[in-house]
């Protein structure tokens, strides 16, 4: 798969730092741990603020979202999501040798919703309105870190983190910027709650990505950041880890309803692979999208069957985190980088019996394996699609 970018010399593109805040922890650490230990941030929410009748969710820990931001700045100045993506870019920051008040540095805010809350009656005195638009936050966010730049919002559905990362990966390779911070959140609301209840995708109890008898999946809350670089030197990691390829698609099968072939996601994970010049049996680890709904699953599995990655060993982390949305690109690749530094890859919790029509390698145990490259894949809302593949940089 020879690509035509390769001869044009364009800059690699490594991660300098990264952060994931969900239910299962503030830090990319202790959200690892927890993974290792195979637990769950899952649990049945019974916040009549959110919907009258209780729900299975992943929310973070209000307590400790505000005792940690007390830290930082006035609790009472930002709304919970601004708490939240302060938080992960502070975090993800200090790990980091990026500079994020340097003119060569971009920030890119990835979400689907965003001050969504504000919109609410009992919320709409507490904040200006203009609080509730992406472009407003963002704006807030460079200011708050002092970065010069005029920030970029990527808001496609639950693609948006992936993109996000694909579009700093672009920018660096186009020698627009050197670095590009990529942060990305969402947060449980009446609004989000209420929409998942319409489409009744809802699950009764916590998900079950792939197997037989998933009912559906369980919205998270969280947020994560990924730092992105052109200058290996930033990076304080014995283990290199470049964005080698992206690509995102539509399908413009339905509003809300995924394809029913996989054609659409098929052609997002064939563009990444060509960009990054990896054959099928090359590549060590896919994390899918995998939200444990009847017909997003079997779209997956039959796009992976279309890009010959039948035998790639895969997992779906949504049933740790819920599914955080335009969170979700993030925090999941995240893992995928721990997967490749830690040479481990995680189960898929709640899979036990075969549930899609194409036979697919899932992970049902925590494994020891080698872990060079790995593609991280999206579907959403609209039809969109979109797939990164993450490099270790031993790897031709």
């Amino acid at each position: 798969m020879g690509n035509s970018l390769k001869s044009e010399k364009m800059p690699e593109v490594y991660i300098a730092g990264n952060n994931m805040m969900t239910s299962l922890g503030f830090t990319t650490d202790e959200n690892v741990e927890n993974l290792k230990n195979d637990i769950s941030g899952i649990r049945l929410c019974t916040d009549k603020n959110l919907y009258p009748t209780p729900f299975w969710a992943s929310p973070l820990s209000t307590e400790r979202l505000n005792d940690s931001f007390a830290g930082i700045a006035d609790v009472t100045l930002f709304t919970r999501f601004e708490k939240m993506q302060i938080l992960s870019l502070t975090e993800a920051l200090k790990n980091s040798k990026v500079d994020v008040c340097d003119a060569k540095t971009l920030i890119i805010l990835s979400s689907t919703k965003g001050n969504i809350d504000l919109l609410e009656e009992t919320r709409q005195n507490y904040f200006s309105p203009e609080r509730v638009y992406l472009w407003e936050t963002a704006k807030r966010l460079a200011e708050f870190f002092g970065n010069p730049n005029r920030p970029l919002v990527i808001s496609n559905a639950c693609i948006s983190g992936v993109l996000a990362i694909i579009t700093g990966m672009r920018l660096i390779k186009a020698g627009k910027y050197e670095n590009v911070i990529v942060t990305g959140g969402d947060i449980l609301s009446e609004f989000v709650v209420s929409g998942f209840q319409s489409f009744q995708s809802l699950s009764q109890g916590p998900c079950q990505p792939f197997d037989a008898k998933r009912t559906g999946l369980n919205i998270g809350e969280g947020c994560g950041t990924i730092i992105l670089t052109s200058n290996s030197s930033l990076v304080d990691d014995s283990c290199l880890i470049r964005v080698t390829g992206g690509h995102s698609s539509n399908d413009a099968n339905h509003i809300s309803g995924p394809s029913r072939t996989g054609d659409g996601l098929y052609l997002a994970i064939k563009g990444a692979m060509n960009e990054a010049d990896i054959l099928p049996e090359n590549l060590d680890y896919v994390s899918a999208h995998g939200t444990a709904t009847a017909y997003n699953d079997e779209m997956e599995a039959k796009a992976l069957a279309l890009a010959g990655l039948n035998h790639v060993p895969v997992n779906s982390l949504k049933s740790y985190f819920g599914h955080t949305l335009g969170a979700a690109g993030i925090i999941e690749s995240v893992v995928c980088l721990y997967s490749l530094k830690q040479n481990i890859l995680f189960n898929t919790k709640g899979y036990q019996e075969h549930g899609v029509s194409v036979d697919l390698n899932i992970i049902k145990k925590l494994t020891s394996a080698p872990v060079n490259s790995c593609l991280k894949m999206a579907s959403g809302f609209g039809g969109c699609n979109a797939a990164v593949v993450f490099q270790k940089k031993n790897v031709s």
